[in-house]
């Protein structure tokens, strides 16, 4: 492979990670920030809750339990590391080529 093209796909694994990382921090920010009762009147917990939501909407309700703050837990945090293993599973296997 060339060195150019191997140049590419390291590039490329780089910016998943990436994206990756900010979409788990997004959703991890949120977690904090519902655990320690951030202002929910706050322009940026606001884009923050709805950008979480919007990420994790897939594994919200996944599971059930009676405290509020676990389904918040386990419903995002498990959205959180899903986007961490499939970015860094897939820059990885950009990376080998």
């Amino acid at each position: 492979m060339s060195p150019r093209t191997r140049s590419g796909s390291s590039s490329a694994a780089r910016v998943i990670a990436v994206v990756a990382d900010i979409l788990a921090f997004v959703i991890i920010l949120w977690i904090l920030m519902y655990l320690l009762d951030a202002n929910r009147g706050n322009d940026f917990v606001q884009w923050v809750r709805d950008s979480a939501r919007w990420l994790a909407g897939w594994s919200y309700d996944l599971f059930t339990f009676d405290k509020a703050w676990a389904n918040v837990v386990t419903g995002y945090g498990l959205a959180a590391v899903v986007y961490l293993f499939i970015g860094h599973a897939v820059a990885g296997r950009l990376r080998r080529g």
